[in-house]
């Protein structure tokens, strides 16, 4: 079967969805990362909490309590790695079972077709799960630069290099922590794509549901409000 008869067993409503997926996926972190001024995310609030440890840190005699949080924050980003790839080997293990997968499939939907039109659209799911893998290894390679950063700042906060050093630790911490958290949005929609096995209107209205849910919780959750009040803004925004 040529790539042309492939396309050609999906409708248009699959074709609007699909793109209707991949804008989602890319335009909710274009937004989250880069929100307006006057209405920060809660990953942008998040970042200077972090500048504000790494320079407290910098204070501290004793840096064992921050070890063990980088530590903590290393762990995490190794249990989703951890999950991605087992999720990844389940759905490979189900491509490769398309009996089975054409069984249940057909008893969820009651729509009859070629086993090529399910493997594909697990395909997609599959793609976000190994870009959800991808984005938690690096980010846990990350969170050890910055552990090593912190262990490079001097206990003389008085040394010309100390809060420098502290600096360029918080940067790496955010840049770890912005690759984490793109790791989460993809497991999201990786989960949104498994909706387009009911229909195509099926992940439209999975892909709205998580758009909505991601937006909710970084621009209008109460853990927002709280990180607002700490930043002495009006919360009223």
């Amino acid at each position: 079967m040529t790539l042309l008869d492939q396309i050609s067993l999906f409708a248009p409503p699959d074709f609007a969805a699909f793109a209707l997926l991949l804008i989602a996926g890319v335009l909710t972190g274009w937004v989250i990362e880069h929100p307006p001024a006057s209405r920060p995310s809660v990953s942008l609030l998040m970042a200077d909490v972090r500048r504000g440890w790494m320079r407290q840190m910098a204070l501290r005699d004793n840096r064992i309590f921050d070890a063990q949080l980088i530590g903590n924050l290393r762990q995490g980003t190794a249990f989703f790695a951890s999950a991605s790839l087992i999720t990844i080997g389940g759905v490979l293990a189900t491509l490769g079972n398309t009996d089975q997968l054409i069984g249940v499939a057909e008893d969820l939907t009651a729509i009859s077709a070629p086993a090529i039109v399910w493997e594909l659209k697990l395909l997609v799911t599959l793609m976000f799960l190994a870009n959800a893998f991808l984005k938690f290894v690096w980010s846990h390679r990350l969170f050890g630069y910055c552990a090593a950063l912190m262990g490079a700042v001097p206990n003389d906060v008085g040394t010309s290099d100390a809060l420098a050093r502290a600096a360029q630790a918080a940067e790496i911490n955010i840049t770890a922590t912005r690759g984490f958290n793109r790791g989460l949005r993809a497991l999201y929609f990786a989960l949104a794509s498994v909706a387009w096995l009911l229909s195509a209107w099926a992940l439209v209205v999975a892909t709205v549901l998580t758009m909505a849910m991601i937006w909710r919780r970084e621009f209008a959750s109460a853990s927002r409000l709280v990180l607002l009040e700490g930043a002495g803004e009006d919360t009223a925004l």
